[in-house]
């Protein structure tokens, strides 16, 4: 399925215009504000690429691609203007993320290379954020398995901890909640460097030597060191 191209004027002809001409190249949907466009986004999206006209009543396009960056921060972000002005092009960049700054009136031929990079670039960031995920889902399940290998009994406290949280995250509504759940299930990776001795001593409330207190104590330390060094799991760690 071709990735969509939204494209966004309150001027009709324009949107008009290029559909005609773009059609065969590109998979092309268009919205008349910014409202509509948002809620294009909401119902039907992601969009590889919006472009967005600058001067539109309530909404305008700084606002509009603001919002996109928020809601769909993948998606490629070109604006479309007759205003030349420096300072309105760096506050859309700035506010916007935006990816292209194009003059009214736009030919065929400067907004199809635009898109063109524009879906080069789309697919460049979710091949990017695709890698980073398997490869963070690898991660995470090699180090599960290394902990339930190595030791069982901690395996098992962290998983009843996994899905208290799971509840937790799901009454209180928290964003992320992937992130507590993978926290949960990792806080007793530092686990693996103590005998299973030592943890069940302490699951059984009895009291440890000194030497094996403050291995034990030193665990959750350990679990960041891990943990910190693999991407995106920093927050976690």
């Amino acid at each position: 399925m071709p990735d969509k191209i939204l494209l966004v004027d309150d001027d009709l002809n324009i949107l008009e215009g290029f559909q005609r001409s773009l059609r065969r190249e590109f998979e092309l949907e268009t919205a008349r504000s910014g409202a509509q466009a948002l809620k294009f986004l909401a119902e039907t999206g992601p969009y590889a690429v919006i472009v967005s006209d600058l001067r539109m009543p309530e909404m305008d396009g700084i606002q509009l691609l603001s919002a996109v960056k928020t809601q769909s921060p993948d998606t490629i972000r070109v604006m479309l203007t007759g205003n030349a002005d420096m300072d309105t092009a760096i506050e859309a960049i700035n506010e916007g993320s935006i990816f292209r700054f194009l003059n009214k009136p736009c030919s065929k031929e400067v907004m199809a290379k635009t898109l063109t990079a524009a879906l080069v670039q789309y697919g460049l960031v979710t091949a990017e954020k695709q890698l980073l995920e398997q490869t963070l889902s690898s991660s995470i399940q090699v180090l599960t398995q290394v902990l339930s290998l190595v030791n069982p009994t901690a395996f098992s406290r962290a998983e009843r901890a996994r899905r208290y949280i799971h509840h937790v995250v799901t009454v209180m509504k928290l964003g992320n909640p992937w992130q507590y759940e993978v926290a949960a299930m990792m806080s007793q990776l530092g686990c693996v460097t103590l005998a299973p001795e030592t943890i069940d001593a302490v699951y059984s409330g009895e009291k440890l030597l000194p030497n094996e207190q403050k291995q034990y104590d030193a665990h959750p330390s350990v679990a960041y060191d891990l943990l910190s060094k693999i991407p995106r799991l920093e927050p976690v760690a």
